[in-house]
């Protein structure tokens, strides 16, 4: 792999652990703000995504939809099919929230499981590729 891809896969990766990292910050009691921590979540997958899609030099168009990535993410790892039902969780929360609504706040049991569906998809991710490209 050359640096420049590297240095891309990497960065991708960077930015989905920090994510993830943003959203545990962002939850913590007592002064949780849990709409944008939850949106943190669904960004921690989509750049973890992105960054097994850039492993296979699969071109994405500009796109939150995780069930889009991770059909586009298939056809190199067959194990992604296990997490479309995370795709359909997490998806939504890249507007849910971010705006006045119905809802301004998640519940701490969704902001919980999008978390942990999150880490899910970043650990699976991580486990797919080289050691060489992990943070």
């Amino acid at each position: 792999m050359d640096e420049i891809k590297r240095d891309l896969l990497k960065a991708w990766l960077v930015k989905a652990q920090h994510d993830l990292a943003a959203a545990r910050k962002l939850s913590a009691e007592p002064d949780s703000y849990l709409d944008t921590a939850i949106y943190h979540c669904q960004q921690a997958a989509e750049k973890a995504l992105k960054a097994f899609l850039v492993f296979h030099d699969q071109r994405f168009e500009k796109t939150h939809d995780l069930e889009v990535l991770i059909g586009l993410a298939q056809p190199y790892e067959a194990k992604f099919s296990t997490f479309l039902n995370t795709a359909v969780l997490l998806t939504p929360y890249v507007a849910a929230f971010r705006y006045p609504g119905d809802f301004l706040d998640p519940t701490r049991e969704q902001f919980d499981e999008a978390l942990s569906a999150a880490d899910s998809v970043w650990q699976f991710v991580l486990s797919v590729l080289p050691a060489e490209v992990h943070p």
